[in-house]
């Protein structure tokens, strides 16, 4: 399982898309968001938990299609499919590798891109708290929907339209609880539900991912 995870991270960062461009693109969705909405700061401040929640989502869904893109391309996820390890192992190793190159990065980037939005100082923990909590979720669902669209020819728009609507619950969990944090209210509940979700996505999904690889492979 770790060979297969550094394997995973040595792709991941040899074959392009990974955390270099979605810290690319996260940078730039957060830079531009001040010629849109103007340079009010108090305005800046108040759209900065969700703008920075949104930009993080974005950027996690620029890479999925090359979760199990590579491996079904080169062969590799038939022998990985015939190997002893099982299957919702694997999906499971493939979303954390994801997460690593792609989220984490993100999670350590947010800070520093919420000064150019304003973000309150109270709200900078909770920022971090919050992406913790629920990128993992991203990644899982992620995988999921790779796992649906893997060997179909440019898929990744279909990709986007499966998962976008999934992420949702993720993004208003997650950026409230960033809004909340910022605005000095009561986080718990809706930290314990962003948490909710992204234990049941763990829980659940690499099974159903694993199921929809093995009717792709046959």
């Amino acid at each position: 399982m770790i060979a297969l995870l550094m394997r995973d991270l040595r792709l991941a960062v040899r074959a392009g898309g990974g955390f270099g461009l979605g810290l690319a693109f996260f940078l730039i969705v957060v830079a531009l968001v001040p010629f849109s909405v103007g340079p009010e700061t108090a305005l800046l401040a108040r759209i900065a938990p969700g703008v920075l929640w949104l930009g993080a989502l974005l950027a996690c869904l620029l890479s999925l299609d090359r979760i199990l893109a590579l491996d079904w391309e080169d062969g590799s996820l038939d022998l990985l499919a015939t190997a002893p390890i099982p299957l919702e192992g694997i999906v499971s190793v493939k979303a954390l590798a994801h997460w690593i190159t792609t989220a984490l990065p993100l999670v350590i980037a947010a800070p520093v891109l919420g000064v150019l939005l304003s973000l309150p100082a109270q709200g900078y923990l909770w920022l971090i708290v919050s992406l913790l909590v629920g990128t993992p979720a991203l990644s899982v669902i992620g995988t999921f929907g790779a796992a649906l669209t893997v060997g179909i020819k440019r898929g990744g728009l279909l990709l986007s339209l499966l998962v976008l609507p999934l992420y949702v619950p993720v993004l208003i969990f997650g950026a409230e609880v960033a809004r909340r944090g910022a605005e000095g209210q009561a986080v718990q509940v809706h930290l314990l539900l962003l948490g909710a979700i992204t234990c049941g996505a763990m829980a659940l999904l690499p099974f159903a991912s694993a199921a929809v690889l093995r009717v792709n492979l046959r």
